[in-house]
């Protein structure tokens, strides 16, 4: 009897041993639950920061491009009117981009002899324009034409909280 009962003890021991070493490949229920709390605050923190980028002050973003008509190609008078408004708005496109993502400068100046031999420098901009909106078309002179875009500030609260939410 005393054989059956030791064989039983050690047997419901081992058991237990082992029913604790069960746990050792998962996480425990705490864990997981901090886990899930931990992504719901972050959560929460990007909908606080989107909601308060709505009562940031964001400007309206104006851009002037400016063409000479004489330059464009063209076979009359009207293609290279229509072609200086297109390079007109293509340059004030440009102003928009260097503003919302600025412009990245590359220079080399060659020095010999303490003289400066050769100064160069490139502005390179590089985005994509969405919402911009013609103000107005004029041609300024004989022989320009300028043209006003903008960004509104709704449109710019708009991209502002797309890209938020995005990243």
């Amino acid at each position: 009897m005393n054989k059956v009962l030791s064989t039983a003890l050690t047997l419901a021991a081992g058991l237990v041993f082992l029913a604790g070493c069960q746990h050792l490949g998962e996480k425990p229920v705490i864990d997981k639950i901090a886990t899930v709390e931990a992504s719901q605050t972050q959560t929460l923190v990007n909908i606080k920061d989107v909601l308060d980028a709505s009562n940031e002050n964001i400007p309206t973003l104006t851009a002037v491009g400016y063409a000479v008509t004489s330059t464009q190609p063209g076979r009359n008078e009207a293609q290279k009117r229509l072609m200086a408004i297109r390079s007109a708005r293509m340059a004030a496109m440009r102003d928009l981009a260097e503003q919302i993502h600025g412009l990245k400068v590359d220079s080399s100046t060659t020095v010999i002899d303490l003289v400066v031999q050769n100064d160069t420098f490139r502005g390179v901009v590089n985005g994509t324009i969405r919402g911009a909106r013609t103000v107005r078309i004029n041609p300024t002179g004989s022989d320009t034409y300028e043209v006003v875009l903008e960004i509104d500030r709704e449109t710019i609260g708009y991209l502002l909280k797309t890209a938020r939410v995005a990243a």
